[in-house]
């Protein structure tokens, strides 16, 4: 029973994470309405793929590795704010490029395309496996029993891909695409300026 509330607490913040807005979202968001809800889909797939495996890294004590070798955070910032910069620009650089509403711009990216870049969208922000070895920290018991080292990566992948499919879902619908197709210069440039910021506190941020 203990470890039910102990996984309940866990499941509930995880949760909260994941409902908050980040370059994830954004990505499922923008597959899911200029491309399909499959498109959606398995970018959600691939987000919830490396929550997984930053789960898996956190509690085997990443936090700790990362704390006593700044260096090796600070790479990993780095190369993932790069990323998250190149991602923006490729967004903004394709703004005006209209999108016919019966086009079939599947053809423009791969599922398997997808879902590889909604995982290395995930895996770009190093920070969330400290927050994730944070929640574990707090909530997990002194000795950890060995079924949490497989049940909680495989929780990570539910909560954060289940929560994206539904960002996927809604977003694909008919009218949240013909508005899109409208204004979709304005809808790619403001996505793009919110992951180039997100990019930059990456890099920057003091924390």
């Amino acid at each position: 029973m203990e470890s039910f509330w102990i996984l309940g607490s866990i499941a509930f913040a995880l949760m909260i994470g994941a409902m908050s807005p980040g370059p994830t979202s954004i990505y499922v968001a923008k597959n899911s309405i200029a491309i399909s809800r499959k498109h959606g889909l398995f970018t959600a797939l691939g987000t919830g793929t490396g929550a997984a495996i930053f789960g898996l890294l956190a509690v085997l004590g990443l936090q700790a590795f990362l704390l006593a070798v700044p260096s090796a955070y600070l790479a990993l910032k780095i190369c993932g704010g790069i990323y998250l910069l190149w991602m923006a620009f490729k967004i903004i650089r394709h703004a005006k490029e209209p999108i016919e509403a019966g086009d079939s711009s599947s053809s423009q990216m791969s599922l398997r395309r997808a879902f590889t870049t909604g995982l290395i969208t995930q895996l770009s922000n190093p920070k969330i496996a400290i927050v994730l070895a944070s929640i574990f920290t707090a909530l997990l018991p002194k000795d950890i029993p060995t079924y949490f080292y497989f049940v909680l990566p495989i929780l990570c992948f539910f909560i954060d891909a289940g929560w994206c499919s539904l960002v996927a879902v809604a977003l694909s619908a008919e009218k949240p695409r013909k508005v899109y197709l409208k204004f979709k210069a304005g809808f790619d440039r403001a996505a793009g300026a919110v992951m180039t910021v997100l990019g930059l506190k990456l890099i920057f941020g003091m924390k």
